[in-house]
């Protein structure tokens, strides 16, 4: 082969490697300068992470369920203050790399506090509930617009009425009914009777409405009430609803049977679910 061609080839050869050299530093550059990403957020939950440091579940409007590391949360001095609390309807700033499956909190502002609820024990259990459901219900970096404005809403009528029976029952249902796992409320699940006016009956591990007949051992009665009921929740908004003592029984038949599908979607129970018998 010429010299002069073996030459030629080796400087680009040269020239082709130190090019791509440049594309790679490139890319190095833009990794470590990558923008933080920003959502309006709903806390989930947070866990203790190292001796300083909180990871932090959070659901994002424009992101869907994320999970990241709040560093230096857990300090008595940190820039987040009380903005990772239970339910805390926050503007969150984070850093997400391809690598990781943790992204980097680097702000979280607080929009919207729930104070009252979350200080109190016996309201603080209902947030709980919604927290967990929401937790293993909804997707990683699933966006639900739906799902966002009901947490919102719930948290929201929970503080202002200082009850969550009622909002926890509105937010089973329509968990229940977002999802796709919500039964007929006028028949029966096995033998299509029609229910009327007549109690129909749930059980733990069943997804469906029985009749008297077709009932088993250790179902819960829902009254006619909680059913009509269910079909306010489809058409009023919750802060029109009054919640009397004639409607507790309601809500809370409605919300069992909801809780109970549920569990039967997720194929677990529910842990915080025995906190409300407490309160």
């Amino acid at each position: 082969m010429d010299a002069r061609v073996v030459i030629t080839i080796v400087l680009r050869v040269r020239a082709f490697r130190t090019e791509c050299g440049n594309w790679s530093g490139a890319a190095s550059a833009r990794r470590l300068l990558m923008p933080a990403r920003e959502t309006e957020a709903i806390i989930l939950k947070t866990f203790p992470l190292g001796e300083a440091d909180r990871l932090v579940s959070f659901f994002g409007r424009s992101s869907g369920r994320m999970r990241g590391v709040a560093a230096g949360a857990r300090r008595v001095k940190n820039r987040y203050g009380s903005t990772l609390e239970i339910l805390s309807h926050v503007q969150i700033w984070y850093v997400e790399k391809e690598t990781r499956d943790l992204v980097r909190i680097q702000q979280a502002d607080l929009l919207e506090s729930f104070h009252k609820a979350q200080s109190d024990y016996g309201l603080s259990t209902g947030l709980a509930v919604i927290s967990e459901i929401s937790e293993l219900i909804l997707p990683e970096h699933e966006v639900s617009e739906a799902m966002f404005r009901l947490i919102l809403l719930v948290a929201r009528e929970v503080e202002r009425t200082g009850d969550w029976n009622l909002p926890l029952s509105y937010f089973a249902f329509w968990t229940v009914r977002l999802g796709g796992w919500l039964p007929r409320f006028d028949r029966c699940v096995v033998c299509d009777a029609a229910l009327g006016v007549k109690a129909a009956f749930f059980g733990a591990q069943q997804s469906g409405l029985y009749c008297e007949n077709c009932k088993r051992a250790g179902m819960k009665p829902m009254h006619v009430g909680a059913r009509n009921l269910a079909e306010r929740f489809t058409g009023e908004r919750l802060d029109r609803i009054v919640d009397g003592e004639a409607m507790k029984a309601s809500a809370k038949e409605l919300r069992e049977a909801a809780l109970g599908w549920i569990e039967v979607h997720l194929e677990r129970q529910l842990r915080t679910r025995e906190l409300l018998e407490t309160t």
